[in-house]
């Protein structure tokens, strides 16, 4: 069976929030071909399948970041935030969304999740070889295992200032 949906489509969608890799009610409902009311009124039917650990809301804050971050048009005019899914809660939306299609794409979502765990670990044990590595070597290569390091570290997403020009009133 082919992809039904490409994985980097699916990773893009997945997001840092809060400790935890998750995905937005908005994204989630997009990748199974549903309105986003349609899905939320499906959890909000089966909340009990939902605890805090699967699925929470986004505080304005997260939300303001968040809208920085990805391109407005994909909003769609959402004025409330989303809620945020994470990896048992996209599971957990299986049960709830019973369609086929639902089914598989929650198939390609749990891969992709996998596809990512893999790669962070992979990513660690790179980590510990070098620092085995720099205990080896003599002090001349410090520099270089610092900058390897600095280039291993995750940088943590900030809210982007916004591009273009803007009129300035003191002409």
């Amino acid at each position: 069976m082919s992809e039904l949906i490409p994985y980097e489509h699916i990773e893009n969608k997945i997001f840092l929030m809060r400790g935890k890799k998750v995905m937005l009610s908005l994204h989630l409902a997009e990748l199974y071909g549903v309105e986003h009311k349609v899905l939320m009124q499906s959890v909000k039917r089966n909340l009990n399948r939902f605890p805090e650990d699967f699925m929470f809301a986004l505080n304005n804050k997260e939300f303001t970041i968040l809208k920085s971050q990805i391109v407005t048009s994909s909003w769609g005019g959402h004025r409330k935030p989303p809620h945020a899914f994470t990896e048992q809660g996209v599971a957990m939306l299986s049960s709830v969304l019973r369609s086929d299609r639902a089914v598989q794409v929650n198939i390609q979502i749990m891969r992709a999740f996998v596809k990512i765990r893999e790669l962070l670990l992979s990513h660690q044990d790179l980590l510990k070889k070098v620092e085995e590595m720099e205990k080896k070597y003599d002090k001349q290569f410090l520099v270089v295992f610092e900058a390897i390091k600095k280039l291993m570290t995750p940088i943590e997403s900030k809210p982007k200032g916004k591009i273009g020009f803007t009129a300035d009133d003191n002409h």
